[in-house]
């Protein structure tokens, strides 16, 4: 049984939809015990960091997720999903996120010193300064996924495949082999992570059509 924890995030309703269609109805479910059943685990996020924080605490969600995930069930974020997984979020303030991949959730910034390196990864200098420091935050629309190490997450997903993005804050993972991905916007910045069986996606699945459904798909698969 995959479940999708239900704590009061939008979107909740199309990535169960997305799930059902690569064929694996989940449990929409905020009952710990379902939770600690479940073979794996998805936890969707649409909105702000502290907003989502606070419904997984006010629902007593996030100590057990903590738990269950450190234990070893697979868990999928998406998006803020994905985000709450590191260490602090800096959205509105600082905010203790669920730590099980080391780093910080961190705004948009295309000035010098950001572009120079984000996350452990060196930055290619492709896009002049002043396309840069003019590109809007939030970033949104489609971009393109590029691999930067091997993971079952990009099985059947060719390098450049296109993504839904929403969002003005991404990662920057402390161990830069937790990476799968990156997308470039301004600068590079991890659009996959990967820690053991804690997997993340900063763009939304459910609207990413053949590649949302493939990567799902793959979560679904693995071992």
């Amino acid at each position: 049984m995959i479940a999708v924890i239900d704590y009061g995030a939008g979107n909740l309703r199309n990535v169960c939809k997305a799930l059902e269609h690569v064929g694996t109805p989940p449990t929409l479910t905020s009952d710990v015990g379902e939770i600690k059943r479940a073979d794996k685990i998805v936890l969707p996020g649409v909105g702000a960091f502290a907003d989502c924080l606070h419904g997984l605490q006010s629902r007593g969600l996030f100590e057990p997720l903590q738990r269950i995930a450190r234990a070893g069930t697979p868990l999928l974020g998406i998006c803020v999903g994905m985000q709450l997984l590191f260490d602090v979020g800096e959205e509105m303030g600082e905010w203790r996120g669920m730590g099980l991949i080391p780093g910080r959730i961190v705004r948009f910034d295309f000035g010098q010193q950001t572009r120079e390196q984000v996350g452990g990864i060196r930055i290619n200098h492709n896009d002049d300064d002043s396309q840069s420091v003019n590109l809007k935050v939030p970033h949104i629309g489609w971009n393109q996924i590029d691999p930067v190490r091997e993971h079952p997450a990009l099985i059947g997903v060719r390098a450049g495949s296109y993504a839904y993005f929403v969002h003005s804050y991404h990662p920057v993972a402390e161990d830069a082999s937790c990476i799968v991905a990156t997308t470039h916007y301004g600068y590079n910045f991890a659009s996959i992570v990967a820690a053991g069986n804690i997997w993340g996606i900063q763009f939304h699945p459910e609207k990413s059509q053949d590649t949302g459904l493939r990567i799902l798909r793959n979560f679904v698969e693995a071992v």
